[in-house]
Formats: C-alpha cells, sequence, structure tokens
C-alpha cells in the first residue's frame, strides 16, 4: 500500500477511542506486512515466488480477498484484474515513474496477464499460476481492504462516528460528525500539474459508507504529446486513455477500490456497466479531451458550475 492512513473518531472516553484507533492502525500496518507486492516476507511476494510451480496454500483471510478479486474482475468484465502487474512493469510503473515501451515488451507482458491463468483451490486455500511471470498485485484493492478491516475494529470496539482514509483515495465513514447529518468528503478536479489550481468539483457526504477515488495524473508521463498514466488495461496492454478520474461510492471500501479502478478503465463507455452491478451505488467520471473536462454523474451532486 506504501500510503498515509488516518482516522478521525468521535465519542466521550478519549482514552478508549485512542486505543481503538491504535489497534486499527496496527491492523492496517499487519495488512501491508501480508498483503505488499514489495515487501521479500510477506505472503503476496511468496505466492508470486512460488505459484507458479507449485500449488501454494495461502491463509483463509487472502484466500476470500483472491476470491473476492476474481469476482470483481468478472463483473467488471476484466476492468479490474489483479494480475495486471507484468504490464505495470512493463510500462515501468512497478517503483518507477514510467516508460514507453517496446511492442513486442507488451505483448510478451499481456501473456502472462488475465485471471483465468490464475487457479484458486477452495477444498485446502491453495493457489496455482498457469505459467511463469504471472505476479499478483493487489494495489487497486488492498488499500481499501485494508480501510474496511480497520473500520470493522473500531465498529467493535464501540466507535459510532470516524472517518479514516487511506492515502486520501480511498476514505470509510462509520456514522455520522457530532451535530451532523454525515460526514462531507470533498473531490476535487484533477489536473495534470500539482501547481494547477484546483476546483470543487462536488462535496459528498457519507454515513456508513465508503468512497473511492481513482485518478490517472498523479502518476503518469509523457511520450509523443500523449499522457500515460499508471492504470493499465490488461486486455489491450497500454494505459487506460480519456477517463482521468473516476470515484465510486458504496458501502464496502474494497469495492469501491476495485470499481473505482474499473470505471476509470472503462470510462464513460462503461459507466452503465459499473453503475449498474451494486443497488444505491454512486458513481462520478470526468473524462478529458482538448483541455477540456467532461463530468458525468449518477447520484453524486456536482458542484455549481459544473451542473448541467
Amino acid at each position: 500500500m506504501a500510503t498515509r492512513f488516518e482516522v478521525v473518531l468521535h465519542g466521550e472516553n478519549p482514552a478508549a477511542l485512542r486505543a481503538a484507533g491504535e489497534e486499527a492502525l496496527r491492523l492496517v500496518e499487519a495488512l501491508e506486512g501480508q498483503l505488499s507486492l514489495f515487501r521479500a516476507g510477506s505472503e503476496i511476494a511468496r505466492l508470486n515466488a512460488r505459484a507458479a510451480r507449485e500449488p501454494v496454500r495461502v491463509t483463509p483471510a487472502l484466500f476470500a480477498l483472491l476470491q473476492q478479486a476474481r469476482k470483481l474482475s468478472e463483473e467488471s468484465g476484466g476492468a479490474f484484474d489483479i494480475t495486471v502487474a507484468p504490464l505495470v512493469r512493463c510500462w515501468g510503473f512497478m517503483g518507477g515513474d514510467g516508460r514507453l515501451p517496446r511492442p513486442e515488451e507488451v505483448a510478451e507482458a499481456r501473456l502472462k496477464v488475465g485471471m483465468g491463468l490464475v487457479q484458486l483451490g477452495p477444498e485446502d486455500c491453495t493457489v496455482r499460476f498457469a505459467r511463469e511471470g504471472v505476479m499478483l498485485d493487489l494495489g487497486a484493492i488492498g488499500k481499501g481492504y485494508a480501510v474496511e478491516r480497520a473500520a470493522e475494529v473500531l465498529r467493535e470496539a464501540g466507535v459510532t462516528s470516524a472517518l479514516l482514509h487511506g492515502g486520501t483515495s480511498t476514505v470509510q465513514a462509520i456514522g455520522q460528525p457530532p451535530g451532523e447529518e454525515y460526514w462531507k468528503v470533498a473531490i476535487e478536479t484533477p489536473s495534470p500539474s500539482v501547481e494547477s489550481p484546483r476546483r470543487l468539483l462536488a462535496m459528498v457526504p457519507l454515513n456508513d459508507e465508503a468512497m473511492s477515488v481513482s485518478g490517472v495524473w498523479g502518476n503518469s508521463f509523457e511520450a509523443g504529446g500523449r499522457t500515460y498514466g499508471h492504470i493499465i488495461d490488461w486486455r489491450t496492454g497500454e494505459p487506460a486513455s480519456g477517463t482521468v478520474l473516476a470515484a465510486v461510492v458504496l458501502p464496502s471500501a474494497a469495492e469501491t477500490d476495485a470499481l473505482s479502478t474499473a470505471l476509470l478503465t472503462l470510462g464513460v463507455d462503461g459507466h452503465d456497466r459499473i453503475a449498474g452491478l451494486r443497488p444505491a451505488m454512486r458513481t462520478l467520471v470526468v473524462s478529458e479531451a482538448g483541455g477540456q473536462l467532461r463530468v458525468e454523474a449518477k447520484g453524486i451532486q456536482l458542484h455549481q458550475e459544473f451542473k448541467g
């Protein structure tokens, strides 16, 4: 995950709140040690190193997460896929700022990508890869999963009012703040430069809900007059293009994390498909062409200047 997690808690017992918050953040740190692709001793790293040679037994919790990831991949038509790591590496985004690969490099990486190459054995919680080079990367669901699990810890401790986030891109609301009906979370207009002025795109009310925002311009490079972002569409082998931001609101932070990535990949053309996957899902998509932003929202109230 390699990002900052923070939590805001409200209640009448400060000592109990602090203890609950610290326990939740300890769980996040433990999940980082289990799910990180970049920690040599993590469960995912060990799985990636061995699963092409033999079935690898994993913990029931990780196996359940992989099953959930498979279901979300199927529902999104592959727009969300945890096997995309070989393509992320090919495009230079795995620990780097990106690069333009040769076509033959992309073709080779695509042979190692796709959930059809991952065999799950529910009878004994084993995972097997169909060929060498397959690599799982939970970056597009792990942060949301960690936020969701941390929220469970807070609820079990009796916390009824809290807001926690991972990297500001996934946020989970528990209840509402004192004297308010909802937590209010802002979405700003995307920009290719951190120095560009940001405008308010939407103020999203959350009550026992999660929201994830996926964007392109936070990690991208330019080549040949085109911007290439870090969200890779494994079906084409190239970074998703046209869409620069997507947001999803649902009760499950793991689902919002995954489905915001899927929505960013599919863009406006796939908006109806993703928005129809869950009852009462709220979504937002921002596309860009010729320097102009186009915003489409379902269930999210846009700021006045973006209405119409």
